[in-house]
């Protein structure tokens, strides 16, 4: 069992076959999709894959969750989510999962939260007939009809479809075509409808109701980081420190010499007045 993909929901839009047939697509991005962490049997009791995608603010990044993307030598992650994966199709901590993963025609499963639409009726909801819109009926046209039994039970049973809460579940489309993948762009276009408002984030796996093609790539279409080792710096020849340093040694010590010759030319030659008060006196 392959790893899944963690996608955002951009929009819908149209692409045309090569016999210019017209196909109503979903945009999905995948948005630097890396490997977090890795669960093992012998560890957590099972085998599993722990993806994150989108760049999260470090201020906002909880101090547990900024060691632990340290610890994997990947940037904060906006979302987070583990798939299940069997023992051989695991991928290092810090690969890059591409859109590739999934292949031109294959058949995947979409997992999302489906809009939230609040407060709907029992029509709009679970999809009722509704009363008749004449002969009688008169302010109840929208209305859910009964919703009691006789006097046994004489109450109102669990699950009853009624007027309530519509929308904002999980909801998963089941074999969903890709049409084409860009990997450049980081984009998976699959045909028809993903649950899920724009800019949510979905889930796409290889489905389960249908036999998976040949030529998918195992474990999966993944980018390895890139580790760069510190090149050791190369010491110079010998003679070349020794030329250096000669040649640093006889510029600093040349003014020193000329100081030290221009010192002594001054005391061998004495001043004129000075020469003559010091010569000694003639005897008679």
């Amino acid at each position: 069992m392959r790893c899944g993909l963690i996608a955002r929901k951009l929009g819908m839009t149209r692409v045309f076959t090569d016999d210019g047939i017209h196909v109503p697509v979903t945009v999905l991005q995948v948005d630097n999709c890396q490997v977090v962490a890795q669960r093992n049997e012998e560890r957590d009791g099972y085998t599993a894959l722990q993806l994150g995608v989108g760049a999260a603010k470090v201020k906002r990044t909880s101090q547990q969750m900024r060691g632990h993307f340290a610890k994997a030598q990947v940037e904060p992650k906006r979302k987070v989510v583990e798939f299940r994966v069997s023992a051989d199709a695991m991928i290092d901590v810090g690969s890059q999962i591409l859109p590739d993963h999934f292949i031109d025609g294959q058949h995947v499963d979409v997992s999302g939260t489906s809009i939230g639409k609040g407060f709907a009726g029992a029509m709009k909801r679970h999809n009722f007939h509704g009363l008749r819109a004449s002969h009688g009926v008169s302010v109840s046209h929208r209305s859910h009809g009964s919703t009691g039994n006789s006097q046994d039970p004489g109450r109102v049973w669990k699950g009853k479809k009624m007027a309530g809460h519509m929308g904002d579940v999980r909801v998963t489309t089941h074999n969903l075509t890709v049409v084409s993948t860009d990997v450049e762009r980081g984009l998976i276009l699959v045909r028809g409808a993903v649950p899920g408002s724009k800019g949510g984030y979905v889930l796409i796996r290889d489905a389960m109701k249908t036999k998976a093609p040949e030529g998918l790539p195992y474990p999966g279409s993944v980018r390895t980081p890139v580790t760069l080792t510190p090149v050791a710096e190369e010491a110079p020849a010998e003679g070349v420190d020794v030329e250096v340093i000669e040649t640093e040694v006889a510029v600093e010590a040349a003014p020193v010499v000329e100081e030290a010759a221009s010192g002594a030319a001054s005391e061998s030659v004495p001043e004129a007045g000075v020469a003559s008060s010091v010569e000694p006196e003639k005897k008679d």
